[in-house]
């Protein structure tokens, strides 16, 4: 019994050295993004089949996830209301291109409720933007 209370004493410490280290870490793997830098000329649209993976940062810059490992980042004119905190957008596009003249809308919670609606910024290749 006395075993057993020192083994779960052990892990409750351990347990709080994590919960206390993790900030730390995700704080600087979170802000990762802001250290990318420009990879040659912005483009003013880029292949919807081509997009791996979107990432919002914040209420005006997405970073778009290409297969084959580029990353091309869309600073949007104007900050684009709750983007940052949703995190999640949604787009209609007839072409198989999404371009800077393009408009998303923020998806709200809870479900799929609609925030505002804001146009794209050029995609400027970029690198080091982390995960």
């Amino acid at each position: 019994m006395k075993h057993a209370l020192s083994l779960i004493a052990s892990i409750t410490l351990l347990a709080g050295t994590l919960a206390v280290a993790a900030p730390a870490f995700a704080k600087q793997d979170k802000d990762a993004w802001k250290a990318a830098k420009p990879d040659g000329k912005p483009e003013s649209c880029i292949n919807l089949r081509q997009i791996r993976e979107s990432r919002v940062r914040d209420d005006q810059t997405i970073d778009f996830y290409m297969n084959g490992g580029k990353v091309y980042r869309s600073t949007l004119p104007y900050s684009c209301p709750q983007l940052g905190f949703e995190k999640r957008f949604s787009y209609k596009t007839s072409l198989s291109q999404l371009c800077s003249t393009d408009i998303i809308t923020v998806l709200t919670s809870p479900g799929i409720s609609t925030g505002a609606s804001c146009g794209l910024g050029q995609f400027q290749p970029v690198t080091g933007a982390g995960k």
